[in-house]
């Protein structure tokens, strides 16, 4: 009998207004279970960074990929999602038998795919994914923080938050913007 290989993918990092998108594509383990796996919304940040190395650990196969800001500028945040999942699921060491994705829309990749609304609850591969999307992006938003202190990235990363709107009504716009977000062209 062969064994299917599902590839659970998620993104983390849609709705903000600076950093790229990040996406993640995991196959589990069936014979390594990780207890705790859920909706990274539905967890804190220290349980999300305690299950990433957990994950890491014990996947078969795991990659994380991005679309940068110029990417989500000249694509749209939709297409540029996906570009980013479909970088994750290209980069994965082992090939899949099928691709699930959270969400509404699967990236265009040579292999079975569908996509499963609330799957980051629903199945433990997409949970999983949607850690290891969050906690990198959120890591790389720490780094963003270091370079751009004004901006307070480190706090809301990157998300539309009242601090970060003034910061951008006070300081103006940074690379590290996506200037097809509104509230990023009201501020320029």
């Amino acid at each position: 009998m062969i064994e299917t290989l599902i590839c659970g993918v998620d993104e983390a990092g849609r709705g903000p207004l600076a950093g790229p998108v990040s996406a993640a594509a995991v196959i589990l383990d069936e014979a390594r279970p990780i207890p705790g796996l859920n909706d990274s919304k539905k967890l804190t940040e220290r349980q999300r960074e305690k299950l990433a190395p957990m994950i890491r650990e014990s996947a078969l196969a795991w990659a994380v990929a991005y679309a940068s800001v110029e990417e989500i500028d000249r694509l749209n945040i939709l297409n540029a999602t996906l570009l980013a999942m479909k970088r994750a699921v290209l980069a994965l060491d082992v090939e899949p038998s099928l691709v699930l994705v959270d969400g509404l829309y699967c990236p265009k990749i040579d292999m079975p795919c569908n996509a499963v609304v609330k799957g980051d609850s629903k199945v433990a591969a997409i949970s999983a994914a949607s850690i290891l999307a969050k906690t990198s992006r959120d890591e790389l938003m720490l780094e963003l923080h270091e370079r751009y202190p004004q901006y307070g990235f480190a706090i809301h990363k990157g998300y539309p938050t009242h601090m970060h709107i003034e910061a951008l009504r006070n300081h103006g716009a940074c690379s590290e913007h996506r200037k097809s977000f509104k509230p990023v062209r009201d501020a320029i």
